[in-house]
């Protein structure tokens, strides 16, 4: 990428000035995007589309912010400040009512064939969906069945969503905080104890997303770069069920439902499940 024709720098919060690790950062006209490395680098190629641009910074816990990019302009080495969220936790009342764990999503311990992989900010979310109408309490587990090619151990970022976006699309966080895994290995499932988090799940069910993170030295990226396919880890998937229950994210355009399936007609879907508390 030449020196005069790319964006660089570095997002930090705006209080504590420490860098922001796996933000997003998106070209809303270009439609392309990049995501900060664990010291929040970024680096990315500037706007050809339009003369001028709108450079939308996410990250988990913090407000959206948006800078104003114009094509041209020297963009390298910029510090973009964003302002943390104030989180409060809604209070958990607990009664004499019985509880017990109940798993939810993917019932099977045998994965369906294809791949599921991303490149750095992208994401596969899969719809925990409550199909007895149960009373749901918190989130105890969630569970990612790891393919055994690709680089299983790579780290990645577990994201939990409420259905609230368009469409029933994944949208508002559940999970604030930044919670960075790797599987010990692949060819199983992996699963993540979220009860640190306190994370109480909506009645009608969650959506539960892999977001594939950078790594090491290769977090630039323009455009999602092919010269080092597969990325990180690979997902398997599932064909339990006959409704569509995946969406895909891609930085810059968003999430999109996913509607393949099978000869049988039953829907391909992201291999993952979780376990919460049901109210008797």
């Amino acid at each position: 990428m030449a020196q005069d024709n790319r964006i660089t720098g570095r997002v930090v919060d705006a209080k504590t000035k420490e860098p922001i690790p796996f933000a997003s950062i998106g070209l809303k006209e270009e439609q392309s995007g990049a995501l900060t490395n664990e010291y929040g680098f970024f680096q990315m190629a500037q706007p050809e589309k339009a003369a001028q641009d709108s450079l939308i910074i996410q990250a988990l816990g913090y407000f959206r912010k948006s800078v104003a990019v114009k094509k041209g302009d020297k963009l390298e080495d910029l510090i973009i400040e964003v302002t943390k969220r104030n989180i409060v936790l809604s209070e958990v009342k607990v009664d004499g009512t019985k509880v017990k764990a109940k798993g939810l999503g993917a019932n099977t311990n045998t994965p369906g064939e294809g791949m599921i992989q991303g490149m750095p900010g992208s994401q596969y979310a899969f719809f925990v969906k409550n199909e007895k109408g149960k009373k749901l309490g918190a989130i105890r587990t969630v569970s990612f069945y790891i393919g055994e090619h690709g680089f299983p151990k790579e780290p990645f970022r577990v994201r939990i969503y409420k259905p609230d976006g368009d469409y029933n699309a994944p949208n508002t966080d559940l999970l604030t905080e930044n919670v960075v895994v790797s599987a010990p290995g692949g060819g199983a499932w992996f699963t993540i104890d979220m009860t640190p988090y306190n994370i109480m799940a909506p009645d009608e069910g969650f959506f539960v997303a892999m977001e594939w993170i950078v790594s090491g030295d290769k977090f630039y990226t323009t455009n999602f770069m092919d010269n080092y396919t597969p990325y990180g880890q690979i997902m398997k998937p599932t064909f339990e069920f006959k409704e569509s229950r995946t969406w895909t994210y891609t930085m810059g355009k968003g999430w999109s439902l996913i509607t393949m399936s099978n000869s049988t007609g039953l829907r391909y879907n992201a291999m993952i499940k979780a376990e919460v508390d049901v109210y008797k």
